[in-house]
């Protein structure tokens, strides 16, 4: 049975269509990015699968189960960090865990490991100011990991973040996501990132949003798997693979991009 499963979901705001027969499936474990032209409705399908909203009609399953609210089986991690800044990262991390009840000791040192697993050890004390955006962003996903939802749910997470520090997250991501097992769903813009961290990419159209196609991506040997074989990191990137599918990606979305702008000159002009 597939971890999440959206059957026929439409969302509309008043007479505003954002979406429109969402069909989609992602198995437990899977790494699933959705791209599409601004405006689709992509964080409109992230917040209705993380309960922050709900479907005008069709319905949302995980686990079987309809979605019908925010739950401790899904972690949000959205593009602005959202630390609290009086609090150090390790107290940003303990936040989460504070809300379900874990023990004050427990919380030390789950919050520990996690900053760990984020490359963050060492870093427990410095407060937010302290730390640059790519280190803000590695205590959000620390947070959402720590108290161990099945699904973690990444709206633009490393959008704001210059190439080279999105690029070492994007590598960060994807051992952690190797090491713990856990659902991601992925928004993104970026067609590269796209290819580098899905497993499957979830296309859309412009607006109303709908699945357009879903594109599976394999390479021999993903970045991160700790296999001497199969191309890695900048060699993945320059790979012809990487060129296919990036191709690819990007006549599925050239239309719709174009179809975009259009409506939004439209509309302007009105």
């Amino acid at each position: 049975m597939a971890k999440i499963v959206f059957e026929g979901v439409r969302k509309t705001f008043g007479d505003f269509t954002a979406l429109d027969g969402i069909d989609l499936e992602v198995g437990s474990g899977e790494f699933l990015v959705v791209v599409g032209p601004s405006g689709c409705g992509k964080s409109t399908l992230l917040d209705l699968l993380g309960g922050l909203s709900t479907p005008t009609d069709g319905r949302i399953l995980l686990d079987g189960r309809p979605v019908t609210g925010p739950g401790l089986d899904r972690g949000i991690v959205f593009q602005q960090y959202a630390l609290l800044p009086w609090r150090t990262a390790l107290g940003n991390v303990e936040f989460g865990l504070e809300a379900t009840g874990v023990p004050r000791r427990q919380r030390s040192a789950r919050a520990r490991e996690y900053l760990d697993l984020v490359g963050l050890g060492g870093f427990e004390d410095r407060h937010p100011h302290q730390l640059s955006g790519g280190m803000r962003q590695r205590v959000a996903i620390a947070r959402s990991l720590a108290y161990d939802p099945d699904v973690l749910l990444m709206d633009e997470p490393f959008a704001a973040l210059d190439a080279q520090t999105r690029e070492s997250l994007q590598d960060e991501l994807r051992r952690i996501w190797q090491r713990t097992g856990k659902t991601v769903v992925f928004i993104t813009h970026g067609i590269e990132e796209a290819v580098y961290l899905g497993q499957k990419v979830a296309v859309m159209t412009s607006r109303p949003g709908r699945i357009k196609e879903i594109v599976p991506v394999a390479f021999g040997a993903r970045p991160g798997t700790g296999t001497a074989a199969g191309p890695q990191g900048e060699e993945l990137r320059s790979s012809p693979e990487f060129a296919r599918y990036r191709h690819e990606l990007w006549t599925l979305l050239h239309d719709e991009v174009a179809r975009a702008r259009q409506l939004e000159k439209e509309e302007a002009s009105v």
